[in-house]
């Protein structure tokens, strides 16, 4: 499609694509921090417990980086 291959589509995708869909959620987060009122330490630990996923995703990129050079 447009000259590109599956790949290079799947790629950006999975680079561009998840990476707003994971700005997407911290907003989600915060939000429902400020909503619950959690304060200070429960917005951290709902920021740690939700976001720590997001975190092992974006340390896969710095892992292959890393490798590749």
């Amino acid at each position: 499609m447009f000259g590109f291959t599956e790949a290079q589509i799947s790629g950006f995708g999975l680079t561009f694509g998840v990476g707003a869909f994971m700005l997407y959620m911290l907003f989600i987060i915060g939000h429902l921090a400020w909503e619950s009122k959690a304060g200070k330490m429960g917005a951290f630990v709902l920021f740690l417990g939700l976001g720590l996923g997001m975190v092992g995703f974006a340390a896969k990129f710095v892992i292959q980086w890393v490798i590749s050079k």
